[in-house]
């Protein structure tokens, strides 16, 4: 029997490093003082009273009102990715394409104007130039990497500068303080998707973000279990974005939430085993006859291997790279693979690879994906926690024709 006089402890994390804040920052105990976090399968929360339910509503007095917009499982979630990432607030979405919706309907509106980089996830290219335009949001489409041109783009009605790095698939690396400069110079947000390193290996705040944004799908999860999305901001540019959640609900499920909670326990030592398997299998890959290319920044010879080594600290577990030949050759290769499963998903223990041209990109013109480096000989590699060497002769066997 719970006894609510009982106190209920939490942690003093200040001070404390991203693996600790992963593991406790954001539980809220409840009077029964459990010590894992509580899940709340629930849609709705009852009042003491009808004034209390009118205060709750009206915002004037603090507590959940409805599972749409306030979970107490729901909110651990958002606290503990805002603590990871060094923001001030949280907020929780459906999936990681709802995060960037989220950013886009919350903080924009008709007339302004977007620059993007070409190296963002092709279902991110597709609501920006399908969807967002047809609300009269404009995007201008650049070279992650070349400074030049992301100046070129700006117009007087520019809002926002947005990004992924490490860039999926390619690896490209953008310089996040030289963007900020320019962003903030010109009364823009500077909005990074994370998805690839997570605050574990790269936090974008400590190079001027205003906004961070990730899939939880992928890494923070960790299993490929559930489909989820976050946003971090400060506290006044979240309540903007959690507006449309209410209003819109493309809303986490509090079970979802429970579950990326207990892979944030892990992430830590999760992403640098990634990391370490997929430097391991890129630099085996770089000494294969059977390959074009290896693009994956924590090579030394990248080219952005010291924009990489200033901003992250771990490579991710993504590796992609270009074949000898065409899409006849891609596919031959990913259908020889025994250990890697063929799945468009990344970020799960399990290694994964896809042919990006016809699967994560390929709703994509052709000219689209000419521009942004989506050839048909290029495969990537989500890196899982299995044994590196049995990965590596799985390639080994592939690349021979086994």
């Amino acid at each position: 029997m719970s006894d609510s006089s009982k106190q209920v402890p939490h942690a003093d994390l200040t001070g404390t490093r991203v693996e600790t804040r992963a593991v406790r920052a954001g539980q809220r105990r409840t009077p029964e003082l459990e010590h894992s976090e509580a899940l709340y399968p629930t849609s709705s929360f009852v009042y003491n009273s009808a004034a209390q339910a009118a205060a709750r509503f009206a915002g004037d007095e603090p507590g959940n009102i409805y599972s749409r917009f306030t979970n107490p499982t729901v909110a651990t979630f958002e606290d503990r990715i805002a603590a990871m990432e060094g923001g001030e607030r949280g907020v929780a979405t459906a999936s990681g394409m709802s995060a960037i919706l989220a950013t886009f309907m919350g903080l924009l509106q008709q007339g302004d104007h977007i620059v993007c980089s070409r190296g963002v996830f092709g279902t991110t290219t597709v609501l920006l130039q399908k969807y967002m335009a047809r609300f009269g949001i404009e995007t201008t489409f650049v070279d992650l990497t070349s400074q030049a041109e992301w100046e070129a783009a700006i117009r007087p009605e520019t809002r926002m500068l947005f990004l992924e790095t490490p860039s999926n698939p390619l690896g490209e690396i953008a310089d996040m303080e030289a963007l900020a400069t320019l962003a903030h110079s010109n009364e823009a947000l500077l909005v990074v998707d994370n998805c690839l390193c997570t605050p574990v290996l790269q936090q974008p705040f400590r190079h001027g973000a205003d906004i961070v944004i990730h899939s939880a799908t992928k890494y923070l999860d960790g299993q490929g279990r559930c489909v989820g999305g976050a946003v971090v901001g400060s506290n006044q540019l979240m309540e903007e974005v959690h507006g449309v959640i209410r209003s819109a609900g493309p809303t986490m499920s509090p079970f979802n939430a429970w579950v990326f909670l207990k892979g944030l326990e892990t992430l830590s030592l999760r992403m640098k085993a990634h990391s370490d398997n997929a430097l391991k299998v890129a630099q085996w890959l770089r000494e294969q006859p059977g390959i074009e290319t290896v693009l994956y920044a924590g090579l030394p010879d990248h080219p952005q291997n010291g924009l990489a080594r200033h901003q992250q600290s771990g490579g991710s577990g993504v590796v992609s790279f270009r074949v000898n030949g065409g899409r006849e050759q891609a596919w031959q290769l990913i259908d020889r693979l025994n250990l890697f499963s063929i799945t468009a998903n990344l970020g799960d223990a399990k290694s994964t690879v896809t042919h990006p041209a016809t699967t994560t990109h390929g709703r994509l013109s052709d000219e689209d994906k000419e521009q942004g480096g989506i050839t048909e000989n290029l495969v990537r590699l989500s890196v899982g926690l299995e044994s590196v060497e049995d990965l590596i002769e799985d390639l080994d066997r592939a690349l021979a024709g086994g």
